[in-house]
């Protein structure tokens, strides 16, 4: 899923979360089907149904609040909200800086999207979003990369010629491709890069991570994951044994 770079910048805040019985819960919004606004400007997707369950076994109530990809972890350890649930992969870049549940989505890979199979991607020009591995990915494979605020814009660079193709989480890009019917093609093989999603929290908050763990564990043993995974992103999606 998706992978932020962290800058050097960025602080972890010593301030404990204050438990209580609300939980600003941050997300994108910009990110279907993992997190979008639906047509009455509200959260939703897979990751907005995931947490408001994951809140209910938790016995916490969500409050949903939305934040640009590129300082959604700044915001994050300044107290903007109290978790990150925005399709963010765990790294161990991230995790030196705040720290994660176990992971909600197995891991999955990103795809490369174009207008026509058989490019060139050595020496092609590919999208990502800014402030993604997957951007790092294409600055060190030798291809040249052009970033983007938002998801959306990747898309829109390779339907103009601004971008030979993009690459971005093959669950993000599927639907994408299967609706711009034969527009766009999968080139290449799937990319590996970074692990499993789970939420981010700040270090401090121990307790609140304990507390979303024990509900993603209880998820996954009555299966209710499972299925929550194949309503959004289909029967292909991988899921827990």
């Amino acid at each position: 899923m998706k992978k932020l770079l962290l800058s050097a910048a960025v602080l972890a805040m010593s301030t404990s979360f204050a438990f209580a019985d609300t939980v600003r819960m941050g997300t994108e919004g910009a990110y279907p089907p993992y997190n979008f606004i639906n047509d009455a400007g509200e959260v939703d997707g897979f990751e907005r149904e995931l947490g408001d369950e994951l809140c209910k076994r938790a016995e916490l109530t969500c409050e949903w609040v939305t934040n640009e990809w590129d300082s959604i972890i700044p915001n994050l350890v300044s107290g903007n909200y109290d978790t990150i649930i925005a399709g963010m992969s765990v790294t161990d870049e991230r995790d030196e800086v705040i720290d994660f549940t176990q992971d909600y989505i197995p891991p999955s890979p990103s795809a490369i999207a174009a207008l026509s199979d058989g490019i060139n991607l050595g020496s092609a020009v590919i999208a990502a979003q800014t402030g993604t591995i997957q951007a790092a990915y294409i600055a060190e494979s030798g291809a040249t990369l052009v970033e983007f605020a938002t998801p959306d814009e990747t898309i829109a660079a390779v339907k103009n010629g601004e971008a030979d193709a993009v690459l971005a989480d093959k669950d993000f890009l599927a639907p994408i491709v299967a609706e711009s019917n034969g527009e766009l093609v999968f080139t290449g093989p799937d990319v590996s890069i970074g692990g499993g999603v789970g939420m981010g929290l700040r270090e401090s908050d121990g307790e609140l991570r304990a507390k979303f763990n024990t509900a993603i564990s209880s998820m996954k043993a009555d299966g209710t994951l499972n299925t929550m995974l194949k309503k959004w992103f289909g029967d292909e999606i991988a899921t827990y044994e």
